[in-house]
């Protein structure tokens, strides 16, 4: 009760300031009328606060949100369920659910009163353009009476978290050379696949019978080769995200940085719905065997939580890769490169592995002066042309441009980027 008469709105305690006037003058003139009146507007806000103080610990509350996880810019729905648990129908309650900044402005619901064990829900929809993990709660609930004299606040503690997953875009079919790996699952990938040239092949070993040599593959090499005759074989692929703050221009969800981690997220579980052994590697502490997860789910919430990284490395990038490497297609998203770090991932690719690099020219995220532009572009050329030159396949990245459109890329280069590339070169030798 005590805390009830904390809650006393303004109307309220006018109630009571009034009632306190008149027994005053009731006093001072000797009218027993104003006594009544004093006693009848006192009892009003104290009978609403012990009315409303009375329902204030009978409420039960649930939130359910649907779905748990969507992508950026898609909408959750949130469903308020109140019961009233007690035998005394409520107040009119005004809901407050609370929000970080990221999902909106806070919701505020009116629900009318609810009868004895009555249940009721309401309904309300939030949108995240930023990804991330948000906690949806608690729920303030302020109970009123009919009069308006007496509020009270009572918040429920339990919070539900809503996912923000990056935006994932369906891309097509492109066939990837190098992407099978041995060891591992046996699949109908084999030797007839790609032919008797291409069979798998290893030295010689004492003991091996002489009838698998591979006669091509000992010519080639220089030294006995046998051929493994059931050869397990697996569709690997390593996804690479470069998340170096320096890397990327542009802020929010417009920045070149979100689109890196959406076309890793797009690329990613285009790879795993196609059957792939999928690996995620980031240079902020990330690395995921998708095998070892059920479904999309847990590898998009690592993305949801990566941001840019101010201390990133190309050289820790590359060693986080080569930790566990063991061969298949290595696609890389790259932001801009010096070049000295282009060098460095141009040794990284060896054994004729085959290595896509989506080369994000996030200078083309800003406006930039004339000359600013020119030396940008230089620079940017300079170190696709290191990539490819190393044998990496350049997918250009400007701004605007989307993922399924550059996705065929991946399968076959871009030749006119190269011949670009090496121009660019050129030009650069020329101004040195």
């Amino acid at each position: 009760m005590r805390e009830a008469l904390r809650g006393l709105t303004t109307r309220g305690r006018s109630f009571l300031a009034a009632a306190a006037a008149a027994l005053i003058a009731s006093l001072i003139l000797g009218e027993r009328d104003l006594l009544r009146v004093a006693v009848l507007l006192a009892a009003l806000p104290l009978l609403s606060a012990a009315y409303v103080g009375r329902t204030r610990y009978r409420l039960s509350c649930s939130r359910t949100l649907d779905p748990h996880r969507v992508q950026v810019g898609a909408s959750a729905r949130v469903i308020l369920r109140l019961q009233n648990l007690s035998r005394l129908p409520t107040g009119t309650m005004l809901l407050e659910d609370r929000l970080p900044y990221a999902l909106g402005s806070r919701p505020r619901l009116v629900l009318e009163k609810l009868g004895a064990h009555q249940a009721s829900s309401v309904a309300y929809t939030v949108r995240a353009d930023v990804r991330g993990r948000y906690e949806v709660g608690p729920l303030v609930v302020r109970l009123t009476d009919p009069f308006g004299l007496c509020e009270l606040t009572r918040a429920f503690p339990s919070v539900d978290r809503l996912t923000v997953i990056p935006q994932v875009v369906p891309l097509p079919s492109v066939r990837l050379a190098g992407e099978f790996a041995g060891s591992g699952e046996s699949r109908a990938r084999s030797v007839a696949v790609h032919g008797e040239d291409d069979a798998a092949t290893r030295e010689y070993r004492y003991g091996d019978d002489l009838r698998r040599v591979h006669w091509r593959s000992t010519a080639r090499t220089g030294e006995l080769m046998v051929r493994r005759e059931e050869q397990p074989w697996e569709s690997r692929a390593t996804v690479v995200l470069d998340t170096r703050a320096g890397a990327h221009r542009g802020e929010g969800p417009t920045a070149s940085f979100e689109w890196a981690v959406s076309a890793a997220a797009s690329i990613a579980v285009h790879l795993r719905h196609a059957g792939y052994k999928m690996r995620l590697v980031t240079d902020a502490g990330v690395d995921v065997d998708a095998t070892e997860i059920d479904g999309d789910g847990p590898l998009l919430d690592q993305l949801a939580d990566v941001r840019p990284a101010q201390r990133g490395d190309i050289g820790t990038l590359i060693e986080r890769v080569r930790r566990r490497n063991d061969g298949g297609l290595i696609i890389g998203i790259f932001g801009l490169l010096s070049a000295a770090e282009a060098e460095l991932l141009a040794g990284f690719r060896v054994n004729n592995a085959t290595c896509v690099a989506l080369f994000v020219d996030s200078s083309t995220w800003l406006n930039l002066p004339t000359a600013a532009r020119e030396e940008a572009d230089r620079s940017y050329g300079v170190a696709a042309l290191a990539l490819l030159r190393s044998g990496w396949r350049v997918v250009e990245v400007p701004h605007g441009a989307k993922l399924p459109a550059l996705w065929p890329q991946a399968g076959r280069g871009s030749q006119g980027f190269a011949w670009r590339a090496a121009s660019a070169e050129s030009v650069a030798g020329g101004v040195r």
